[in-house]
């Protein structure tokens, strides 16, 4: 039989559902509110590679270095390569579709989700959750590839990486697969029956209007309900301004973003009545699996549905009594909508009862201090040496009291957020996107932050590195004797002079960015405001003091550095900013090269700062321009250079590829006498793609491997090379190992990394090299 019914499994079933079907199955056979479903077998996963003669080259094919990442990706591609080109029996086929059918209407195919279930989710000493494909509103039509999807999914290079470590052998571990029917939710959201840290009889619920895939990846701010059950009252209500919301639509059946309607979106989505409705729920799932649960659930019609419900990892008693304890709800992704943002994860080891708050690790190290909440800019004086900077978010002019702080950490941002950049080059440790870091956390409170698990602990830690002791310089230096020799120079990017020493200490070719916008952002005053406040000359002797600390750092390697391009929402915070335009969209607006050319004034003081630095011999520096077009561009910035003193010919200088224009009239560019063109992957794929890159809605959209991505920058390359130019990249991107290997194939100059990343790419470099070479000479 290839297929149970979820009605027919309990928890007891793990080996032959997997975790994700047997947890469902359990819910459902305790009279709890499941969408009615059935699961494909993991048996019939395992019959199915057998019975095709697929099997041993399959485990074969995985069995690499999982170090290797060419190696990996070549499993991946083998595996998948396997599976999805070879057909399911006929007695499958017409057994999932029949049962597929029985989950719709006489008149209406269903729509469902296809769920990955592995055998080896949920085990008290490893958690493979969230590595396997979840695939939404599926029908008929494509419900057999899908299944043969998440089967395939048990093989991409993070789950073959992760087994490999974990010491699990790849033919022990099977697959199955649940298909459950969708709920077409009118709100959603998340509940923790339980307080997350102490296990406090207090329920908090997370809502929002649609889908609950809106409030679980983060891209809304839902309304937040906290119930006292020993009180049995509602405590707390904070309702969100809740501006877009995820539904299904209509005619294509698939997941939509939409706007919520304006008499909504600050309207509450959960009455009393509805709330005490989940909390008895919860109760429920609580008092039959005997332990706080994280539980997500969707309303229709006035009916709640539960779509899962796993253990609360961070309480201590009940990870011990559950043996869970190294359990990773974040990982969770298969369920109904994927991860729930801020969930707090649970904690190695037996600090779990003194975790406050959970978030990402976005800069390595531990560290004790005493917590400074920021809520506005004129609380950053508040900041000590040594103190644990707490914000909701981090802003260029909060990099003074960054510099301060021991350990930094946010409500909001990712590992590519202005935190997480910031604090690794600072080599502070780091924990951001907590969610609720600033309302947890107090003023004064003396705790730990562990930067590489993420987590603040409550407390001192007699291990943590005291803020004066912690050498960052001693953390990047390479700690092999001597750098890979590579053709393609490996550079590394700089964001605040301060870096300048750790940067150097990479062993990097050079610096191929440098930001002056952070240099000025951190004045507090506004270009304009600062020149009229104390004069221009103190205006460029600022300047010179922070690109002449890293010229002289990296002498005589070269230093790129990049005129101006700051937002106008960022200089709107400083002194002066009431003068700047409110744009609807500043990302697209008046910034780069635009700005500079539209105040003469101001640029003519940037220029004659780098002007008085040549004069002072530092030769190593190169000018960069950020945002051009077109040659029209270059026209006017070369007639500001020659009034600054600079000869265009006689200094190396270049433009930032940014816009698919200047990617596509590079030529031109070339023409106006450029020496280095050099991809700005950030702003080139959001215009490329039509994605803001700081819009949390289209997050995952963004991708600087997209192929029209890809195109634009193989074309420039191709181009240049032939012209004489040089090629770089000063992205994020170039410090991914996949967008390394195609710079390299295609014959870029040089790549500039992260400070944290110039090591690993480094290496990636030399390997990709040496299989060019290798392969030329096969």
């Amino acid at each position: 039989m290839a297929v149970l019914w979820l009605d027919d499994v309990d928890a007891d079933d793990l080996e032959t559902v997997g975790g994700k079907a047997a947890s469902l199955g359990e819910l459902t056979g305790a009279g709890l509110p499941v969408p009615p479903g059935f699961t494909v077998t993991a048996e019939t996963y395992r019959t199915f590679i057998e019975e095709a003669g697929i099997d041993e080259e399959l485990f074969a094919a995985v069995d690499v270095d999982p170090e290797d990442s060419d190696a990996l990706r070549a499993a991946e591609e083998r595996a998948s390569e396997l599976i999805l080109g070879t057909d399911l029996p006929e007695p499958v086929r017409e057994e999932i579709v029949e049962s597929y059918r029985q989950l719709g209407d006489d008149d209406e195919e269903a729509f469902v989700a296809v769920r990955s279930s592995a055998t080896a989710e949920d085990l008290p000493d490893a958690s493979f959750a969230g590595q396997q494909e979840t695939y939404l509103n599926v029908r008929e039509e494509k419900l057999l590839q899908r299944v043969k999807e998440c089967w395939a999914s048990l093989f991409t290079q993070r789950a073959i990486y992760y087994r490999q470590q974990q010491g699990f052998p790849h033919d022990e571990v099977d697959i199955a697969v649940v298909v459950q029917r969708m709920v077409d939710a009118e709100k959603s959201g998340v509940m923790f029956t339980s307080h997350p840290s102490t296990g406090d009889p207090q329920v908090t619920i997370e809502a929002a209007w649609g889908l609950g895939e809106a409030v679980v990846s983060g891209s809304v701010s839902p309304d937040n309900y906290v119930y006292d059950r020993a009180a049995n009252a509602v405590a707390d209500v904070t309702v969100a301004d809740k501006k877009t919301m995820m539904e299904k639509d209509s005619e294509t059946g698939e997941t939509v973003e939409r706007e919520v309607p304006e008499d909504r979106r600050t309207e509450r989505v959960l009455s009393d009545a509805e709330i005490e409705s989940l909390v008895e729920l919860g109760e429920r799932v609580e008092d039959h699996y005997g332990q706080p649960q994280d539980v997500e659930w969707a309303i229709v019609g006035g009916e709640v549905f539960m779509l899962q419900s796993r253990p609360i990892t961070t309480i201590s008693e009940s990870a011990s009594e559950t043996g869970t304890e190294d359990a990773d709800p974040a990982e969770d992704a298969d369920t109904e909508a994927g991860d729930h943002a801020g969930e707090p994860a649970g904690v190695n080891g037996d600090d779990d009862e003194d975790v406050l708050v959970q978030g990402l690790g976005s800069s390595p190290g531990v560290v004790s201090g005493t917590v400074r909440i920021v809520t506005k800019l004129d609380h950053l004086d508040q900041v000590q040496e040594g103190d644990i900077l707490v914000t909701e978010m981090t802003m260029p002019d909060m990099v003074p009291a960054m510099k301060r702080a021991a350990g930094i950490v946010t409500d909001e941002g990712g590992m590519t957020s202005h935190a997480a950049i910031i604090s690794r080059e600072l080599g502070v440790p780091a924990v951001v996107g907590t969610r609720t870091g600033t309302k947890q956390l107090e003023n004064g409170q003396r705790v730990t932050i562990d930067g590489d698990k993420g987590t603040i602990r409550a407390g001192a830690d007699s291990e943590a590195e005291p803020a004066e002791e912690f050498e960052p310089v001693e953390a990047a230096r390479p700690q092999t004797p001597v750098k890979p020799m590579t053709a393609t120079e490996v550079k590394v990017n700089v964001s605040i002079p301060e870096a300048a020493e750790r940067a150097a200490a990479t062993g990097a070719d050079g610096v191929g960015l440098l930001r002056i916008e952070h240099m000025v952002l951190t004045l507090g005053k506004t270009p304009e405001r600062y020149i009229a406040d104390h004069g221009a000359r103190a205006y460029q002797d600022q300047l010179i003091e922070g690109i002449r600390t890293v010229a002289e750092e990296f002498y005589p390697r070269p230093v790129r550095v990049r005129t101006i391009d700051a937002p106008t929402d960022e200089f709107r915070d400083l002194e002066g900013g009431d003068d700047e335009p409110r744009e609807h969209n500043p990302m697209l607006g008046w910034r780069g090269i635009r700005r500079s050319l539209d105040k003469p004034d101001v640029f003519q003081q940037e220029l004659t700062a780098f002007n008085r630095i040549y004069e002072m011999g530092y030769d190593n520096v190169e000018l960069m321009f950020p945002l051009v077009n077109d040659a029209a561009d270059l026209a006017a910035a070369k007639r500001q250079m020659r009034e600054a003193g600079i000869d265009p010919d006689g200094r190396r200088w270049g433009v930032m590829i940014e816009t698919p224009a200047s990617a596509l009239r590079i030529e031109e560019l070339a023409a106006a006498g450029i020496d280095f063109a050099s991809f700005g992957t950030n702003d080139l794929t959001q215009y490329t793609l039509a994605v803001d890159r700081n819009n949390e809605h289209v997050a995952e959209r963004f991708d600087e491997t997209h192929p029209a991505v890809l195109e634009l920058i193989g074309r420039t390359i191709e181009t240049c090379r032939e012209l004489g130019i040089d090629t770089s990249i000063c992205g994020q991107a170039g410090s991914k190992t996949e967008m390394v290997n195609f710079l390299v194939e295609e014959g870029v100059s040089s790549i500039s990394a992260n400070i944290d990343a110039v090591r690993d790419v480094q290496h990636e470099v030399k390997r990709k090299e040496q299989r060019i070479l290798l392969d030329s000479v096969r």
